[in-house]
């Protein structure tokens, strides 16, 4: 049975996973985590969420390190915000756990930190911008095209999400645009232009236009645009649920128990692309 710990556990996205893991016949969750110091810190997570009695208590994230030295799960799950994710792998790594992560928002100091501390410690990750299968499947087809298309076509990239999302653009986006970039063979930093407002002139040649819309409760929608002379084609991915994540999260889970062999791993690992 594989163990396994849940940051954000009574949120939108937290209790759809603590819901999911506890449907699997090989995985229970044996940890909740919320923010520190958080009033809902000592209730029974299942009926915080309205699974029922799990007999697994709420906990503030200052405990952290104290309950995993304690419960030893095998992997903790983390969705939750950037600045936060960073500390718990970090205090993951340290008490030997693996981690799945899924957090958005991450900067190149942020993630190097994380990378840091998991392969000094020798724990296994899964660390993606996306868990949803298909959205993985969306970014290979991305690649794919660009390489065929080459330069003689401008990349516009679209995503539209809820109105509570913190960080823009998204890092679904963000990761196509590096997709396309690597492809191209383009500095993402020097063609990337995110949105564009009065007289800018005449579109640069390979640049990549990135684009964030925010409104209602848009799940997540992503359009890359690849705009020639009298013909355009665009690579959409829309997820209608946040169950598409959490499904990624359970294929990562799986994978790392199973078959992780190096310390960081992505999606595309996951699945074999």
């Amino acid at each position: 049975m594989i163990k396994v710990a849940v940051t954000g556990c009574a949120g939108n996205m937290g209790s759809k996973i603590v819901r999911t893991v506890q449907s699997q016949e090989n995985m229970e969750v044996v940890m909740g985590i919320e923010i520190p110091n958080s009033p809902l810190a000592g209730n029974d997570l299942g009926e915080q969420i309205g699974l029922g009695t799990m007999g697994v208590n709420i906990i503030g994230s200052q405990d952290l390190k104290a309950e995993l030295e304690k419960v030893q799960p095998d992997v903790l799950v983390d969705f939750t915000i950037a600045s936060a994710a960073v500390e718990t792998v970090k205090t993951c790594a340290e008490c030997g756990v693996n981690v799945v992560v899924g957090t958005t928002g991450l900067t190149d100091e942020q993630l190097e930190v994380m990378h840091t501390a998991i392969k000094e410690n020798n724990v296994k990750a899964v660390i993606s911008p996306n868990m949803a299968t298909g959205v993985n499947v969306f970014f290979e087809i991305v690649g794919q095209v660009a390489k065929i298309l080459g330069h003689e076509y401008d990349v516009e990239i679209i995503e539209a999400h809820h109105h509570n999302k913190q960080d823009s653009p998204s890092g679904t986006a963000k990761r196509a645009a590096e997709i396309v970039a690597e492809n191209l063979d383009l500095d993402l930093k020097e063609t990337a232009c995110y949105g564009r407002e009065g007289m800018v002139g005449k579109r640069p040649k390979d640049e990549i236009g990135i684009h964030a819309v925010r409104g209602g409760d848009i799940v997540g929608d992503h359009t890359v645009m690849f705009a020639g002379d009298g013909e355009r084609i665009e690579v959409i991915h829309r997820a209608s649920t946040r169950q598409a994540f959490v499904n990624g999260v359970i294929r990562a889970i799986n994978y790392q128990n199973d078959k992780q062999d190096k310390n960081i791993a992505d999606m595309f690992d996951v699945l074999g692309l």
